[in-house]
């Protein structure tokens, strides 16, 4: 078939994950910072206890993710409320192995590291391709959340071993994963990094950059922090969210799709199955 003819039948195909723009890195470090700060808050402040925060959040985050599967199309309100839980969750299964199991964190580190390479190279073999923007499909979608879920935790890890090997306070703690971050826009800007590498790395250290804004803004003034407690910063990143969330349910200023011609080259199955397809035809 040619593609003419391919862009004549369907010219989109929607996907599951947003267009990563400004908003997307945004909300995915504001959602980093809530899932720290909201876990500390339910565990520590309510006395829910670490294993009790974690059966809870992790029934929510399977409830929603649940919900999330059963959208043919991107949805905000959805899509980033499964970004939250999966923050929480995420940061409270390393929290569980360094204070309840007495993992160290160099450990914790390397097994996650370990696990998400695993999860990509399986991704990569039987997907040919480890895109967000070509997240059209069960199979492909179930691989990406479960590579998210890893990364925070992997992220969650990193960061407190970093923490706990520079003895850096809250403020400091930030430019490290900030600098990072920099750094590999920089070479993906140059080309030395390509845009999916560059786009994990920059997913992973979100998280870490996120936490340690979050733990900036709820410590006590008398430990290098501004000492606004967990549950305001838990509620003024909540309300950012949610604000930047109707923001762009709205203006569909994240809506990504597809082309016809890379669900072509992913194979027939692909396109088969693939959900939501918006059909265009030629006007001329």
């Amino acid at each position: 078939m040619s593609n003419s003819a391919v862009h004549s039948r369907a010219r989109v195909m929607l996907n599951k994950v947003p267009e990563v723009t400004v908003f997307f890195w945004i909300i995915k470090i504001l959602c980093t910072t809530v899932g720290e700060s909201f876990a500390d808050y339910i565990n520590e402040t309510l006395g829910f206890g670490l294993t009790n925060t974690t059966i809870l959040f992790g029934v929510a985050f399977a409830v929603v993710l649940a919900a999330q599967f059963r959208l043919d199309r991107y949805v905000p309100g959805v899509y980033w409320l499964t970004v939250v839980l999966v923050s929480v969750f995420g940061t409270l299964v390393t929290d569980n192995l360094t204070d309840g199991h007495d993992v160290p964190l160099w450990f914790s580190t390397t097994l996650f590291s370990v696990l998400l390479a695993v999860v990509f190279s399986i991704w990569y073999a039987r997907e040919r391709t480890l895109s967000i923007h070509t997240i059209v499909t069960t199979q492909r979608e179930a691989w990406y959340w479960t590579a998210v879920l890893v990364t925070f935790a992997l992220g969650t890890a990193v960061g407190d071993w970093t923490i706990e090997l520079t003895g850096w306070g809250p403020g400091q703690s930030v430019l490290l994963p900030l600098a990072l971050i920099l750094g590999i826009l920089v070479t993906w800007k140059l080309g030395v990094t390509g845009p999916v590498f560059s786009f994990w790395i920059a997913y992973i250290l979100t998280r870490p950059l996120g936490a340690n804004i979050g733990d900036f803004l709820a410590s006590p003034k008398s430990e290098g922090g501004l000492g606004l407690g967990t549950f305001t910063t838990s509620l003024l990143f909540l309300a950012a969210i949610a604000a930047t969330v109707v923001y762009l349910s709205i203006s569909g200023a994240d809506r990504t799709a597809a082309p016809a011609e890379q669900l072509e080259s992913a194979g027939p199955d692909v396109a088969a199955d693939a959900p939501g397809v918006a059909v265009e035809h030629d006007r001329s």
